[in-house]
C-alpha cells in the first residue's frame, strides 16, 4: 500500500531587505532549484500560475478565513505560460504540514474543466483525476481565481529543505483565458512585500535555520489563494 509523506510548511511576508536578506543566505548554504532559468524574463526562477476552484458556497475561501484544519484545495498550474506542461494538483492542509498530490493534464481536459462543458471521462486514470471530477459533479466545483508569481527557489538534500521567495503575486478573475501570456493582472500584496516559505520532511538543519534568521521573521498563516481570492471575490461580489 502507497504511503503519502507530509511536509512541514512555514510562511513569512518579507519586505524588500528581508527578501535581500534572505537571498543572499540562502545561496550562500543551498543551490538553486535545477529548474530556474539562466536568463531571459524569469533569470534565477520560474513563473507559477495556478487556477484555483471552488464550489458554489466558496467554501475554500471561507475555510481559509476561518482556519479552518484541516483544508483541502484542486488547483491546475502550469510554468512560464508554457501549455504543454499541466499538472492537476490536490493540496490537503493539516497544522502546519502538507500533503500535495498531482497528476498530468491534457490542454483538451484543462479546457473542458476551465470552461464548464463537458467532463472528461475519468476511467482509467489516476486516482487523483477521478476525485477531481467527482469533486465537479457532487460539489460543483468551478474555476474561481487565477493565482501568479515569480518564485526563487533553493533546495537542500539534507531534510528535503526548499526555501522559495514568491515575489510580485497577483490575480485575475478571468479563468478562461488561464493560458494567455498576456493576461491582465492585478497585484495583491502591499507593496513591497514578498512571500518567503520554507518546507521540509522530518528535519530542518539548524544551521539553515540560523542562515535564514526566521527567529527574527514574523511567521504568517498566509495563503496566496485566499489573498488573490479576496481581491477577486471584492470585485467579482460572489457572482458568477
Amino acid at each position: 500500500m502507497k504511503t503519502f509523506k507530509y511536509r512541514h510548511e512555514y510562511k513569512y511576508l518579507v519586505d524588500a531587505a528581508q527578501l535581500a536578506m534572505v537571498k543572499s543566505r540562502a545561496m550562500a548554504v543551498m543551490q538553486p532549484d535545477s529548474h530556474v532559468a539562466a536568463s531571459g524574463k524569469y533569470a534565477g526562477a520560474y513563473n507559477i500560475r495556478s487556477v484555483y476552484f471552488d464550489d458554489s458556497e466558496n467554501s475554500c475561501y471561507i475555510e481559509n478565513e476561518n482556519g479552518t484544519d484541516p483544508r483541502e484545495k484542486f488547483r491546475i498550474r502550469i510554468y512560464n505560460h508554457d501549455g504543454n506542461r499541466i499538472s492537476l494538483e490536490w493540496k490537503y492542509k493539516h497544522s502546519l504540514k502538507c500533503l500535495k498530490l498531482s497528476c498530468p493534464l491534457t490542454r483538451e481536459q484543462c479546457d473542458s474543466f476551465l470552461r464548464g462543458g463537458n467532463i472528461p471521462d475519468s476511467c482509467g486514470q489516476p486516482a487523483l483525476l477521478r476525485k477531481f471530477t467527482t469533486q465537479i459533479r457532487t460539489r460543483q466545483l468551478h474555476p474561481v481565481v487565477i493565482v501568479e508569481y515569480d518564485r526563487m527557489p533553493y533546495i537542500h538534500s539534507l531534510g528535503n529543505v526548499r526555501v522559495t521567495l514568491d515575489c510580485n503575486l497577483r490575480a485575475s478573475a478571468r479563468c478562461e483565458e488561464f493560458f494567455d501570456p498576456n493576461l491582465a493582472m492585478y497585484p495583491t500584496m502591499p507593496q513591497g512585500m514578498q512571500v518567503l516559505e520554507i518546507k521540509w520532511d522530518e528535519f530542518l538543519p539548524d544551521y539553515i535555520y540560523q542562515a535564514m534568521m526566521l527567529e527574527s521573521l514574523q511567521w504568517s498563516s498566509c495563503s496566496k489563494f485566499y489573498l488573490c481570492r479576496k481581491y477577486t471575490a471584492i470585485e467579482k461580489s460572489f457572482k458568477y
